[in-house]
């Protein structure tokens, strides 16, 4: 017979690693640095994309921008996953229930299908727009982008009181 959620949950938030994390006077602390660290290489990178995509910077070649910013996110992500579970591990029954964590994952998933969507059918375009106007789809992808950042980051200052 396997564990309910609530059991595994219980079980997560009990594991030495999470109980260390909670007892550490610098382990803690230093998750939430990495995490924030992290955010700044997803968030700062996605925004000046997505600015670039508004229409900010028309002279810079979005597919050259891509090329510089875009591996940033992607590196942010290195240190948000594992912080974040780790970070998550210490309180996981508590925070599983919140409603704000709810929404901070909902939203979570929506930024990646955001990015998904502009990469499968946006992307390949982008070096056509040249410096003209950047089609609606892709403001309506940045607007998207800059939505869910701001509501993620919200969300998790929130969970953090």
């Amino acid at each position: 017979m396997g564990l309910t959620l609530a059991e595994l949950l219980q079980a997560l938030e009990d594991s030495s690693l999470a109980v260390v994390i909670r007892q550490s006077a610098w382990l803690y602390p230093f998750l939430e640095i990495l995490h924030i660290l992290g955010i700044v290489l997803l968030v700062g990178a996605a925004f000046l994309f997505d600015l670039r995509l508004l229409g900010y910077a028309r002279k810079l070649p979005l597919p050259d921008l891509a090329h510089h910013l875009l591996p940033w996110s992607g590196r942010g992500l290195y240190l948000i996953i594992p912080s974040g579970i780790l970070l998550f591990s210490t309180n996981a029954v508590a925070l599983a229930g919140d409603p704000v964590f709810h929404i901070k994952m909902i939203m979570l998933a929506v930024g990646g299908l955001n990015a998904g969507v502009f990469q499968k059918y946006l992307a390949p375009a982008s070096a056509e727009w040249g410096h003209t106007k950047t089609p609606w789809a892709a403001k309506g992808v940045a607007v998207c982008s800059i939505v869910v950042w701001v509501v993620v980051i919200a969300c998790g200052r929130l969970l953090a009181y």
